[in-house]
């Protein structure tokens, strides 16, 4: 796991400049590295082309190969392809085998980084994408063809950035890292307002990308330089126009096939993760997915295989958080029967009310975006706690609700339609019984966690161009409404037509599985495909992954995200995922992973109900949250942002807090406490960030920003095409 930085020249002038003055670019690379020097604290490598055109930076984090030679950049022994790699690259013995094989390439180490060089020289190209498993980002420059590459692994669990300025593309692993470029953050309200950063390539700053699951190819040609992102994975269900003439043909295969299809890919994606030559822990949550987990690990270290540095014979250590037992938000004490069970030794932390206030600024500050909960925070503790203990690599549980089902809002979306694939037990219903339950979920979910001001009735152009799931409408809703300005706010809305949940639906319908999401899979697997590009990718991943476990120089592993697991899963009938229990009558989440995960965890796990992973949102007026909100959130603080109103601001903070007032319901004081903590973290990125004071814009002013931008673009010699 390491930091990134790269600098690429896009027209002639720019080259020549670079090319005059190269210590300039060196010391601006190594200043835009300093900033992420928390991603990796080890070594520091920079590279810079002969006619100045490519500069890439590394911050190396030691994980395999601790030898100088596992040192980035990395260069093929013909010195025509350049590369720096964040993460990891797994199957690297067969792999490296191959490549000796097949071309007779000399590596120079034993890094898993080392493979993109053989494998990008052997297939004469980017198809070489298709053979990398793991979670990785790369940037690679082929001098002879004179193309620069940047990609991202598939499911977008390491981080890149991009930009163009001032007639360069900037890449980088944080957007902290283009500071020392030249870089002036701007926000971007558009994206902002209509919730984009949350669920698709912008981010909160105006002309910062996000590079979403694609690869971002830059080719140069004499003087014209072209930007292109291509696609070169997605997910993919079962669909109609494949298997049948039918909506959904029958499976062939039994329960039990599927379960032990699962449990072989499960198994063998966790011990391709148990590779390193330093110490390797599990995070603990209590939960089935981290526990599932735990349990692998522990039953191949007995079966003798090796786990990173530890002895053979070693004692797997697992790490979890702890919060106030009265707060509803404790799982701990399932965790600590778990390790009991395991035999494992346990470190835990204790999350109060002081440590969350204390660390809320610096985990923003790596976040770079906010959360409209404080359990960033507690990921952040824990990789401090990993790091405290000597441990670099944490594998955890991310991934499953998303690939298994395990999310509540999942379950409308699995009854809104007839599951025709499969005839197991517990599946079969009439459809006066299906279409009752759909209703019932609904509005539960609808009374329970959004105090029933969602429209469920169904007529939104958004949910008619997603095979009418609710799932968007649940997850436009989660993220909180701020009180933006007069000249920022959205436009008027209708049920019909809310821009933010039009901005999830676009961002689905204009990529290249929009007939299959609209109408070709079962509603379940829309709602899926949904939820991972958008939340999972845009905020999970980096809120409760890489962002918090980089911060303390921690590499996060996640074998539940293995292609070759979710391919599998992806593949198999809605009802295996979410499944009703024929005595109980009720509904069981991640059903197929709970039966593959069996034998690895306690019969109390296996029953257990999901319990989402939050933190507490109630703390007493006058404590240490309390006091930190009432600095940050001021009538100043929330002017100087320029795109939010200021008034009331101070009375909104009290009425956060306010749980004693019977005439207060618990509903619409964590909503306020959401909002609260989401409009202080954006004070601390505008001070972290140094962000100017947004100005509204009109439309005569946006259209000659446009016309601008092309002169400029024009002038600098590029044509920037995304697509």
């Amino acid at each position: 796991m390491c930091g990134i930085s790269c600098i690429v020249a896009l027209h002639e002038a720019t080259r020549l400049a670079h090319q005059r003055d190269k210590k300039s670019i060196e010391d601006k690379l190594r200043k835009s590295l300093e900033q992420i020097r928390h991603r990796g604290p080890d070594s520091t490598g920079t590279w810079i082309s002969e006619d100045g055109r490519v500069a890439l930076g590394h911050v190396r984090l030691d994980i395999n190969d601790l030898s100088p030679a596992g040192c980035q950049p990395l260069h093929s022994t013909d010195d025509t392809v350049h590369v720096v790699v964040n993460g990891e690259i797994y199957d690297y013995d067969r792999l490296r085998a191959d490549m000796e094989e097949k071309i007779n390439y000399q590596f120079q180490g034993t890094s898993d980084s080392e493979l993109v060089l053989a494998l990008y020289k052997y297939h004469d190209g980017l198809s070489f994408l298709d053979l990398i498993r793991g979670e990785f980002s790369i940037c690679l420059f082929d001098s002879e063809r004179k193309l620069f590459v940047a990609v991202r692994d598939r499911y977008g669990i390491k981080p890149l950035f991009w930009t163009i300025q001032a007639g360069q593309l900037l890449v980088a692993a944080e957007m902290k890292a283009f500071l020392p470029m030249g870089w002036k953050p701007e926000w971007d309200v558009n994206s902002i307002v209509g919730g984009h950063f949350q669920i698709g390539s912008p981010t909160i700053f105006k002309k910062i990308q996000k590079l979403c699951l694609r690869t971002l190819r830059l080719t140069a040609y004499a003087s014209t330089y072209t930007v292109r992102e291509q696609k070169y994975w997605d997910s993919r269900y079962p669909d109609k126009k494949i298997l049948s003439t039918e909506k959904h043909a029958k499976d062939p295969r039994t329960e039990g096939e599927m379960i032990q299809g699962v449990r072989e890919r499960l198994v063998d994606a966790i011990k391709e993760r148990l590779r390193a030559d330093v110490k390797v822990g599990v995070s603990l949550s209590g939960g089935i997915d981290s526990s599932v987990v735990a349990g692998v690990v522990n039953h191949l270290l007995r079966q003798g295989h090796q786990i990173g540095s530890e002895s053979v014979n070693g004692r797997l250590s697992c790490f979890g958080i702890a919060f106030d037992e009265d707060s509803g938000f404790d799982e701990s004490s399932t965790a600590n029967r778990t390790a009991d069970f395991l035999g494992v030794k346990f470190y835990k932390k204790h999350m109060t009310e002081d440590e969350l206030a204390r660390s809320f600024a610096d985990a923003t500050w790596h976040d770079e975006q906010p959360n409209p909960d404080l359990n960033f925070i507690g990921t952040y503790a824990l990789s401090a706690l990993f790091q405290k203990q000597g441990f670099r690599v944490n594998i955890n549980g991310q991934g499953a609700d998303e690939i298994f089902g395990g999310y509540n809002i999942f379950l409308p979306d699995l009854l809104r339609e007839p599951d025709t694939t499969f005839d197991g037990a517990g599946v079969m219903m009439t459809e006066e019984e299906r279409i009752a339950k759909l209703q019932e979920s609904e509005e539960i979910l609808n009374r329970v966690y959004y105090g029933g001001q969602l429209d469920l009735s169904g007529n939104s152009v958004a949910r008619s161009r997603l095979n009418n799931i609710l799932t968007p409408v649940l997850m436009a809703a989660a993220f909180p409404r701020l009180p933006f300005k007069e000249g920022f706010s959205p436009l008027p809305t209708t049920t019909a037509n809310d821009p933010q949940l039009l901005t999830y639906t676009e961002s689905i319908v204009g990529g290249g599985r929009a007939a299959a999401a609209t109408t070709n899979w079962h509603p379940l697997h829309t709602a899926q495909y949904v939820f991972v590009k958008g939340h999972l990718q845009n905020l999970l991943l980096s809120n409760l992954g890489d962002r918090g476990e980089m911060a303390h120089s921690i590499e996060g592993r996640t074998p539940f995200l293995d292609h070759y697991l979710t391919e599998y899963v992806d593949g198999l009938p809605p009802s295996v995922k979410i499944r009703r229990d024929p005595n109980s009558n009720e509904w069981v989440e991640k059903y197929l992973l709970r039966e593959a995960g069996r034998p690895f965890i306690t019969d109390e796990v296996y029953k257990k109900q999901k319990h989402p992973y939050s933190a507490p949102l109630k703390f007493p007026r006058g404590g240490p949250m309390y006091n930190l909100l009432k600095e940050l959130v001021t009538d100043g603080n929330i002017s100087k942002l320029g795109f939010l109103r200021h008034d009331g601001i101070g009375k909104l903070v009290d009425e956060a807090f306010e749980t004693d007032n019977k005439h207060t319901s618990t509903t619409t004081t964590t909503k306020k406490f959401r909002i609260v903590i989401c409009l202080a973290q954006w004070v601390v990125l505008q001070r972290r960030f140094g962000v100017q004071t947004a100005i509204p814009e009109t439309k005569g002013q946006v259209l000659e920003g446009a016309e601008a931008k092309r002169e400029e673009e024009i002038k600098d010699g590029s044509n920037v095409m995304i697509g």
